[in-house]
């Protein structure tokens, strides 16, 4: 780690500390030549594949931001929506995997949504799973009145 203040090439680890959310590690580090101390801030880099073969970084803001549109007039808070981004995140860095597909990312977004308001859930499925009829939409309504009779008897 270079010195910002004198490019010195090397830094000495003075206290190390994890975020709230854990996903990031903050350390402050001093310098052996100048002797100042500056602060670093430490991520594992999680990489998204779309479906075009472009990668990009991992964005909790562009989960909550497509989460939204399907949470459009429905009792959603941003908080929740902020929940849910970072839920996804975990469930994604919890794989273990540096690269996740697009789709996988959409996969880790329904279970969560589901629990959070199924209306959003059936709209952000129906464009995710690329609901083709009304007999899409029956079907994904009967399966989640089935699993919530199974769970609430």
């Amino acid at each position: 780690m270079h010195c910002p203040f004198c490019r010195h090439d090397d830094s000495r680890v003075v206290d190390s500390r994890t975020s709230e959310d854990g996903t990031c590690i903050k350390r402050r580090r001093q310098c052996p030549n100048c002797g100042k101390r500056f602060s670093t801030m430490e991520t594992a880099s999680l990489t998204v594949v779309k479906r075009s073969g472009v990668s990009e970084p991992f964005s909790r803001a562009k989960v909550a931001s497509g989460v939204r549109k399907a949470c459009q007039g429905r009792p959603v808070s941003e908080d929740q929506l902020a929940l849910l981004a970072q839920e996804v995140e975990e469930a994604i860095r919890a794989q273990g995997a540096a690269e996740v597909d697009a789709h996988d990312v959409g996969l880790a977004i329904l279970g969560p949504l589901r629990s959070l308001d199924e209306v959003a859930y059936l709209r952000f499925a129906s464009v995710y799973q690329a609901f083709e009829g009304l007999e899409d939409f029956e079907s994904a309504i009967t399966l989640l009145r089935a699993e919530r009779d199974a769970t609430h008897p």
